[in-house]
């Protein structure tokens, strides 16, 4: 088992704090094993057994508890007077009303609080009106290239093929891999997000009425894919809509844009807004979209052959993500830059390209780059290691080690 420091490290240093701790991120990337990492971390620090509460809400033997009101009683009979409780629970959007829990639980002494969820929408509506400026988010995705090679054992050469290819999610780096057990085991995935987040997401939105339900599966499955195929492509709601309009259905912005709001909740795909460099501020229109892991996008849309490009993009945007900045796609005038990162005010370029051996291809990509007038860092992140150097300040590194150096 690969220890996810990053994300461990953030509990640690969150430890105890008066804030709810909300690890959320798609299905299946380490959630709950994350929880039990840190758990193990709390006893060999000096916390003992029965100072630790942990519910996992998709085990049977807790079935009892998804009545919020029996869970609350569960939790109170087992706080410890005079020392702190570290109570964990586990896919709590399954419990409804279970922000009431919660609410319940921050206000009592020596309570300290972490929940894990695979769906946006569990920290909108009534949770986040009763939790707003009293809890902290740790957005998890799955397994970095680096943390792909540790859990795989392979040398950087062979192992980052196989990352483009079968995605990082973590029991698919631990497993026996061949293409059919890869294909079998993101399947699951898939359908359990499409289907089981999808289920409780309509549950919380019963409340709201003015909310479109999500009832048509194989709706959902199509923009999915429609998504899957336009990755690091401007897309909106219109282009969506208009593509199914072309494809013989029948339907209205409104509901595409409610299904794509369901994608993006259960974090399959990550929207990425459009930013003026020159104005520093975000643009409205066409919009990409990402999604959360190669293999999935492979399972989604099986081709012999992807654009690798747009590939490549996908991983550097969820790397940048993983490194804790904002993510935006650089607008100046009629050029693009791939990627503007901001972090605490310090902004960095990117571009990526699969090779930029071409002098064609080496203008278009240095071009953007050389137009903006700032003193951030700009880098070329590209496969080809002929074209490697630093060109009047723009570094062109080879994308594998740029993942590796973090």
């Amino acid at each position: 088992m690969v220890q996810r420091k990053e994300y461990l490290d953030r509990l640690i240093d969150w430890k105890e704090e008066q804030v709810i701790k909300v690890v959320t991120g798609i299905r299946r990337c380490g959630k709950s094993t994350l929880l039990l990492q840190f758990q193990q971390w709390l006893k060999e620090n000096g916390v003992a057994e029965e100072q630790i509460v942990s519910v996992n809400f998709e085990e049977l033997e807790y079935e009892e508890l998804l009545d919020y009101k029996k869970l609350y009683q569960y939790l109170k009979e087992r706080l410890i007077n005079g020392k702190t409780t570290y109570i964990f629970l586990d896919e709590i959007q399954k419990v409804a009303s279970f922000e009431k829990v919660v609410d319940s639980l921050y206000v009592k002494p020596n309570v300290d609080l972490y929940i894990t969820g695979s769906n946006a929408y569990m920290l909108s509506g009534d949770l986040a009106t009763l939790l707003t400026g009293r809890y902290v988010e740790i957005k998890m995705l799955p397994l970095s290239f680096q943390e792909f090679l540790l859990m795989t054992g392979l040398e950087p050469e062979q192992g980052f093929p196989e990352y483009l290819r079968n995605g990082g999610m973590p029991y698919v780096g631990a497993m026996n891999r061949t293409d059919e057990k890869v294909s079998t085991y993101l399947e699951g995935i898939y359908n359990t997000v499409i289907v089981k987040d999808i289920e409780d997401r309509q549950a919380r939105k019963e409340s709201s009425p003015s909310k479109r339900k999500i009832t048509d599966i194989a709706l959902l499955k199509t923009i999915a894919r429609y998504l899957a195929s336009v990755i690091g492509n401007p897309v909106s709601v219109r282009s969506i809509t208009d593509y199914l309009i072309s494809n013989g259905r029948k339907i209205s912005p409104n509901t595409v844009g409610d299904y794509v709001e369901a994608l993006t909740e259960s974090f399959i795909f990550y929207p990425a807004e459009r930013f003026d460099i020159v104005g520093k501020q975000l643009l409205k229109a066409n919009r990409k979209m990402y999604i959360v892991d190669l293999g999935l996008r492979n399972y989604i849309l099986p081709r012999k052959n992807y654009d690798l490009g747009f590939s490549l993009e996908n991983i550097v945007f969820f790397e940048l993500l993983r490194r804790g900045y904002k993510v935006t796609i650089g607008r100046m005038g009629n050029t693009e830059v791939d990627f503007v990162a901001e972090r605490q005010g310090v902004y960095q370029y990117f571009q990526v390209t699969a090779d930029m051996t071409a002098q064609t291809t080496f203008d278009r990509e240095i071009r953007p780059l050389e137009n903006i007038r700032d003193n951030y860092e700009k880098k070329i992140l590209t496969m080809s290691r002929l074209t490697l150097g630093n060109y009047n300040g723009i570094k062109v590194e080879y994308l594998p080690d740029w993942l590796l150096k973090y």
